[in-house]
This record gives structure tokens, C-alpha cells and sequence, in this order.
């Protein structure tokens, strides 16, 4: 499925993988089911509360960031909570993103730290194009996303 540009407000997409990572520095922990609380994030995440409840990143991007490396890197060693498909995330920040029956407020670009590089090294100069790294969200309803659910933009 093609991504589709943000600013137009245009596709739909769905859920890839999700990931809990449990404590700080912890692992990220692959689940097919898990709950939203709204202005928590995911119940068992070591981030909750706040404006950086829920991390995302795209497919489309994250294929163009694999691209640049020697190796194929797997989603999961970019330590966010869900992979989504068909949806960019570029320049989305106030935008409402629907994943299933839950909204997530989108509150900013998601900026590769030094842990990029100590799982796969030239990684974060890799990602440091604008929002290769993903977005940060705020959940704005209680409620279960599921793999595959449908993504799309609610504004």
C-alpha cells in the first residue's frame, strides 16, 4: 500500500506490530493486542502520562531508513510502540491519527538518539532526515488496538 501524503489528510493504512517495552532501557517486547488509556498510553509501557505516551513509526520510512543501511535493520531496534502502514507521519504534529476505536493526538517528531547507533551502527545519521524517526502521540481514548487494525487520519 502506497504511503499517502499527511498534509493532505488522504489514505488509510493499518497496524503492523506493536511493541511494550515494560521498564526504562528495557527491550521491546512484540504483542499482538494491547490497551490504550486515554492520557496514559499503553497499559504495562514504561512511558505513560505526558506528551510522549505512544511513539509510531511508518513502514514507508522505515523501509527508505533499512535502504540506506548495509544490513536489512528490523523495525524493532527503533524502539517504537507501533509500526503503521499507509499513513505518513511527516509533518503531522497536532494531527488526530484513528488506529481501530482509539485516537492518538500526534505531538511531535520522534528525533534518533545515540541508542540508534549502538544497535545498528550509522543508523541515527541515517534517520536524521525530517521524521524518519517516527512521532510521539498522547492517547485520546481508552480502548484495545489489535494487529491490522485500520489506521487512518481522523481530522
Amino acid at each position: 500500500m502506497a504511503e499517502t501524503n499527511a498534509a493532505a489528510g488522504t489514505g488509510a493504512g493499518r497496524l503492523e506490530q506493536v511493541w511494550i517495552k515494560r521498564f526504562r532501557r528495557g527491550p521491546m517486547d512484540p504483542v499482538r493486542q494491547a490497551e490504550l488509556r486515554a492520557g496514559q498510553g499503553l497499559v504495562g509501557n514504561a512511558d505513560q502520562g505526558g506528551k510522549r505516551q505512544v511513539t509510531l513509526i511508518s513502514r514507508g520510512e522505515w523501509d527508505r531508513v533499512s535502504e540506506g543501511m548495509a544490513d536489512d535493520v528490523d523495525p524493532a531496534v527503533r524502539r517504537a510502540n507501533l509500526l503503521v502502514s499507509g499513513i505518513r507521519l511527516e509533518g503531522a504534529r497536532g494531527r488526530i491519527l484513528r488506529i481501530g476505536s482509539c485516537r492518538l493526538r500526534i505531538n511531535g517528531e520522534t528525533r534518533p538518539c545515540e541508542r540508534m547507533d549502538e544497535a545498528a551502527p550509522g543508523l541515527r545519521s541515517v534517520m536524521r532526515p525530517a521524521w524518519a524517526g517516527g512521532a510521539y502521540a498522547e492517547s485520546l481514548d481508552d480502548g484495545t488496538i489489535t494487529l491490522g487494525d485500520p489506521v487512518s487520519w481522523d481530522d
